[in-house]
């Protein structure tokens, strides 16, 4: 495939749904940040910090095609808006570029995301708790690439990963993202502020990917977040808990919060997060 001046590999279908994934996410990498070296302008989506590229709509078009072409059955969902119906069962979510806006400004911290879910098990756009297959996390100036899902243990560039961290939060650094307007608002701050006071320390990267591959191999304690779409949640989950981590999903005052680290972590991340007074 051919997308203005860079092209892509055209992959083999006979590969197995892992060795797809893994190519998908290193080409849909690679294509962005080739892109990024011929100089890219962002696009304001719902904020300063919320922003899409030609990359990402190229890169979401190169994993778009390949799949269509490999798993003509299958069902796609793309943050860029890709959608296609599948007959399957099954259905490949997609993160082109997650981490657009530290892309955009020249920071190594991002990544393409890709994970297989089963059909049924979350409304298009949201991230219920959904039965997720498999995911695939690259990032490419770091040549870093996570795997894992069922059947498949949990990788970094082939080799198997430890997992998280069975600490206590109170002795984990805690990888977090919460938009600064959320600050202003209660509904979203107490439940933040809450579980932010209980970890050791904080890390806010603008990645979440990147962080749950962190959170797999032990590189960050843990991770939480709310309100994550599918293609921001997805991969990571399948790879932590093939790690052999916890991932959960509570609600607090009308928001989804998202969590991923050890059991010991998980637990008390949630209970930090329900300890604070529910708005009616």
């Amino acid at each position: 495939m051919t997308t203005g001046r860079h092209s892509a590999t055209e992959l083999d279908p006979s590969l197995d749904d892992y060795e797809l994934a893994a190519a998908l996410v290193r080409e849909a990498g690679q294509l962005a940040l080739l892109m990024r070296m011929g100089g890219l302008q962002g696009e304001r989506k719902t904020s300063v910090s919320d922003v899409v590229t030609a990359a990402d709509h190229a890169a979401e078009a190169y994993v778009l095609e390949q799949l269509r072409r490999c798993r003509p059955d299958d069902g796609i969902l793309g943050e860029e808006g890709s959608s296609v119906a599948g007959r399957s069962g099954r259905t490949w979510v997609i993160d082109p570029v997650d981490g657009t806006y530290n892309f955009l400004h020249g920071s190594t911290y991002w990544c393409s995301a890709i994970a297989l879910k089963r059909e049924g098990t979350a409304s298009p756009g949201t991230a219920s708790d959904a039965d997720v297959i498999l995911g695939a996390i690259y990032q490419p100036e770091l040549d870093k690439l996570w795997t894992g899902g069922e059947g498949h243990p949990a990788t970094l560039n082939d080799e198997r990963i430890p997992g998280p961290s069975g600490a206590a939060l109170s002795e984990l650094g805690a990888a977090t993202y919460i938009h600064p307007t959320w600050l202003a608002d209660p509904r979203a701050a107490m439940p933040w502020h809450a579980a932010a006071v209980s970890a050791a320390s904080l890390r806010m990267f603008g990645s979440g990917s990147c962080d749950l591959g962190r959170v797999a191999d032990g590189e960050l304690g843990c991770w939480f977040q709310h309100s994550c779409p599918e293609w921001d949640w997805l991969p990571g989950k399948a790879i932590v808990r093939a790690a052999g981590g916890d991932t959960d999903v509570v609600r607090v005052n009308g928001l989804d919060w998202f969590l991923a680290g050890g059991p010991t972590a998980v637990r008390e991340l949630r209970a930090a997060l329900t300890s604070v007074p529910q708005f009616a």
